[in-house]
């Protein structure tokens, strides 16, 4: 995807989170998050916004260190004027990204074709899967375009994936788990070896993995993303489920 459809992206999916939000009210649950309460995902998600705007305007020389989770979630605006603030981040962030220098020179945590690039990316998929939290808290599912999914699955799995902090350790060493989209073709080949795993693309889909994960993109984004289980995202798993448990017990992406 390119940058600005990665900024259209989260333009909308941050409309329909704080829509969500709204529907739910701020004290109902998000079940995605437990403990947290629809003000928590509020405050989580519109202190990250600004904090990834800093990265584009103020080009540090490494990534910005932020607060405590408990201190972000302690910050913020009041009840009164939370959702105005988150959406007022939200706004700024996208037109941040949307008229930033293609070439701005900013620290990233993951490889992407530019810093530009990185960022866009990973708002767009940071408040997708918060715009799933919200929905959870007002009772309803989301539904991603399949390539956006995609595209989501493969940061996932080729950018967070590759990140020692969330390696699953020797438990499934040997083994191979294959994820594929059934709708779009995409599909990935996840090894573990000598305690980490060594993602990739599955270009030509004819290595055997002892482990198959298949489904809609939309599905398996949630299902992998841990915000459905694998009969409400429509995903199937076939064979020894081990490292697949592995890899979603241990690559939960946490704030600090």
């Amino acid at each position: 995807m390119e940058i600005a459809e990665h900024v259209n992206a989260l333009r909308r999916e941050g409309e329909w989170l704080a829509d969500a939000a709204e529907r739910a009210g701020l004290d109902a649950p998000v079940p995605p998050c437990a403990p947290w309460q629809v003000k928590d995902l509020l405050r989580h998600t519109g202190y990250v916004h600004r904090w990834a705007a800093r990265h584009i305007n103020e080009c540090p020389d490494e990534i910005i260190d932020g607060p405590s989770e408990e201190e972000i979630l302690s910050g913020g605006a009041d009840d009164a004027r939370l959702l105005a603030w988150f959406r007022d981040g939200h706004a700024a962030l996208a037109q941040t990204l949307a008229t930033a220098d293609p070439a701005v020179a900013c620290p990233t945590f993951m490889p992407a074709p530019s810093p530009l690039a990185f960022w866009a990316r990973r708002q767009a998929h940071e408040t997708a899967i918060h715009r799933a939290d919200a929905d959870s808290a007002a009772g309803t599912m989301p539904e991603y375009e399949a390539d956006f999914a995609a595209d989501g699955i493969d940061e996932l799995i080729m950018g967070f994936g590759r990140r020692r902090k969330y390696q699953p350790g020797s438990n499934a060493e040997g083994t191979r788990l294959r994820v594929l989209a059934t709708d779009t073709g995409d599909a990935w080949l996840v090894e573990a070896l000598e305690g980490r795993v060594l993602p990739r693309r599955d270009l030509g889909g004819q290595e055997e993995a002892g482990c198959a994960v298949s489904g809609p993109a939309s599905g398996l984004y949630l299902y992998l993303w841990n915000r459905a289980d694998a009969a409400r995202a429509g995903v199937t798993v076939a064979g020894d489920p081990g490292l697949l448990s592995a890899w979603q017990s241990s690559v939960r992406v946490r704030w600090g």
